[in-house]
């Protein structure tokens, strides 16, 4: 695999929509209660920040959040975030999970939500994070499953959608089933003692569907995750719209009910 993978996203307006949706509580609940005042986390693939600020909170007093991503950019939102929460333990970097500029032993808590399945090789992603976390620290992983994803009604377009997504996402050289793979990435990384679990983001009110399904329709067609599609000659742009469509179309069904299942590894250093 290539050490490095395109990140299918981007960073449009539509994708930081859901990014910053993002809170501790409903994303990384599975490690909250591995939190204590004091300790130092690496924050890898911080994107705008929603849950570095929470993290810092509940890592305060004392505690320290160092946050990275690859994209200087969406750095300068997450910064721009943590200061209007009033935060003064968070710093920022930019880096490649597969290469982190860090010393061995670094920090007590090493976490990554939805990072794995948009990098060339997660196994070594997570060597790295194993690296850099002190002995009997903790290294978190958290990831999406494209395939296991579900809705209800059925509407023509959506499973269209979700066969792209997972062609493209794999063309780009990351693996978009990342949330039931963690596991086994985990332990190909030398870990051991490895509590695995899985959550689901569930979008079921009126308000809830007509938010997802507007995002993902922006992001169909306005996105770089369009770009690339099109320029790699996965779809047309005719047939993005129609799949843009068909996600308006779904958020407007009062029945309608979409559920995000995610894996999660808690692994022990």
């Amino acid at each position: 695999m290539k050490e490095t993978a395109v990140y299918t996203h981007g960073h449009h307006e539509s994708v930081l929509r859901s990014h910053r949706w993002r809170t501790a509580a409903n994303s990384a609940a599975y490690l909250i209660g591995e939190l204590r005042p004091g300790m130092s986390v690496l924050d890898v693939g911080c994107g705008p920040g929603t849950i570095t600020a929470d993290l810092a909170e509940l890592v305060g007093p004392g505690g320290q959040v160092t946050a990275v991503d690859a994209a200087a950019d969406v750095l300068a939102q997450a910064g721009a975030y943590v200061e209007e929460r009033g935060l003064r333990n968070v710093s920022f970097a930019t880096a490649d999970v597969h290469a982190l500029e860090f010393s061995d032993d670094s920090f007590d808590v090493v976490h990554a939500h939805q990072v794995l399945q948009h990098v060339g090789d997660p196994v070594q992603a997570l060597r790295e994070m194993r690296r850099v976390c002190r002995p009997g620290g903790v290294v978190a992983a958290r990831d999406a499953d494209y395939a296991a994803m579900t809705w209800y009604p059925a509407t023509p377009g959506l499973e269209d959608w979700q066969s792209l997504y997972r062609r493209v996402a794999r063309a780009n050289g990351g693996e978009p089933d990342a949330g039931r793979r963690l596991r086994s990435w985990a332990r190909a990384a030398g870990f051991t003692d490895i509590a695995s679990s899985a959550t689901a983001w569930c979008y079921a009110t009126a308000e809830e569907t007509a938010w997802w399904s507007a995002l993902w329709a922006d992001r169909t067609t306005a996105s770089a995750y369009a770009d690339i599609t099109t320029r790699g000659g996965h779809a047309t742009a005719a047939e993005l719209a129609r799949i843009a469509a068909a996600w308006r179309t779904w958020g407007a069904e009062p029945d309608a009910w979409f559920s995000v299942l995610n894996g999660e590894v808690l692994c022990r250093a």
